[in-house]
């Protein structure tokens, strides 16, 4: 499990093959509707950005995860669950493979 001591934290994903930096992943711990706009600034941006909304009670987790939603639709990208109140929102042309 990631733990983060940050609302926001960086990660730069390399490939396994040529050690080249190919994406930026960040990570957002959202504590109030209003870190959901970084999320969509992130993906507009062409990054890939795990929102985790756990620290937030579920009406405004769920409010933040439309916004975000609309947000990240409206530039084309997409939207992963990857757990209770966690998403994986992702840029147009990255592929997801979640099993």
């Amino acid at each position: 499990m990631l733990r983060l001591s940050s609302s926001l934290a960086r990660l730069r994903v390399m490939n396994q093959f040529t050690r080249e930096l190919t994406q930026e992943l960040l990570v957002i711990r959202a504590r109030d509707v209003t870190e959901g706009i970084a999320a969509v600034l992130a993906v507009r941006s062409h990054k890939t950005v795990v929102l985790d909304l756990t620290s937030m009670d579920n009406a405004q987790a769920q409010r933040t995860a439309d916004f975000v939603s609309g947000g990240v639709q409206a530039v084309d990208g997409e939207e992963h669950r990857i757990g209770e109140h966690v998403f994986l929102f992702t840029p147009a042309g990255v592929q997801v493979t979640l099993n």
